[in-house]
C-alpha cells in the first residue's frame, strides 16, 4: 500500500513538472512587446501682473519620462510659442556652435540646435545624455516665459518631444495656455 502512494506521488511530481516546463516555454514565447512609450510634460508657476509696467512670469520645466521597457536613444524636445505673440522664451542652454569647453563648463546641460534667431522655436537636446533608461526622467528645467500686460494676449505654449524611436514625434501631456485682457481693453468694455 505504501508503494503505491509513493507511486503516486511521484507521478503527481512528474505531471507537475511537466506542467511547470510547459507553462515555463509558453511564457518565453510571450513576446514582452518592446515598445517604446515615453511622456512629456510641463511642470510651471505663474506671476502674473496686472500692472502695464511691470512683466508677468511663467517659471516652468519640461520633463521627459520613459515609462516603456526599452531605452530611448536621442531624445530632444521642441518648446513652440504661438506665432507673433508677445511672448519671450528664455532658459539655460547654449547653442551647438559653442566650443565643447563652453559647454562643459557652464551650468547648462542643454544645447539649442535650430536657428537661434527664431523666437518662435526652440530645439533642444541634452549636452553628454543620449539614452533615457526605463523609468528614468530627464528634465530641461527653470525656463522663462514672459509678457507684458499692457496688450491683450492668448497663446498656448506646446511641447513636442522626439527620438530615434519616435521621430514623428509626442505632444506633451499639459500645453501651458495664456490669456488675458490689457487693463485699458477692460475699462473700454465697459468697465466703470
Amino acid at each position: 500500500m505504501i508503494t503505491r502512494i509513493e507511486d503516486k506521488i511521484q507521478a503527481v511530481k512528474e505531471q507537475t513538472n511537466t506542467y511547470v516546463q510547459e507553462i515555463k516555454k509558453l511564457v518565453e514565447e510571450l513576446a514582452v512587446p518592446n515598445k517604446v512609450n515615453l511622456i512629456s510634460y510641463f511642470t510651471s508657476s505663474f506671476n502674473i501682473s496686472y500692472d502695464s509696467e511691470q512683466e508677468s512670469l511663467c517659471l516652468g520645466s519640461y520633463h521627459i519620462r520613459n515609462i516603456g521597457h526599452t531605452p530611448v536613444t536621442n531624445p530632444y524636445l521642441c518648446i513652440k510659442l504661438p506665432k507673433d505673440s508677445p511672448f519671450y522664451f528664455s532658459g539655460r542652454y547654449v547653442h551647438e556652435n559653442f566650443t565643447p569647453t563652453l559647454k562643459t563648463q557652464g551650468q547648462s546641460n542643454w544645447e539649442r540646435f535650430n536657428d537661434k534667431s527664431s523666437k518662435e522655436e526652440y530645439w533642444l537636446r541634452p549636452i553628454g545624455k543620449s539614452t533615457i533608461e526605463p523609468n528614468e526622467t530627464i528634465s530641461f528645467t527653470n525656463f522663462q516665459i514672459k509678457w507684458s500686460h499692457n496688450l491683450s494676449y492668448s497663446g498656448t505654449i506646446m511641447g513636442f518631444t522626439y527620438c530615434d524611436q519616435l521621430t514623428d514625434g509626442v505632444l506633451v501631456l499639459n500645453p501651458i495656455n495664456l490669456n488675458g485682457i490689457s487693463p485699458t481693453q477692460e475699462e473700454n468694455n465697459g468697465g466703470s
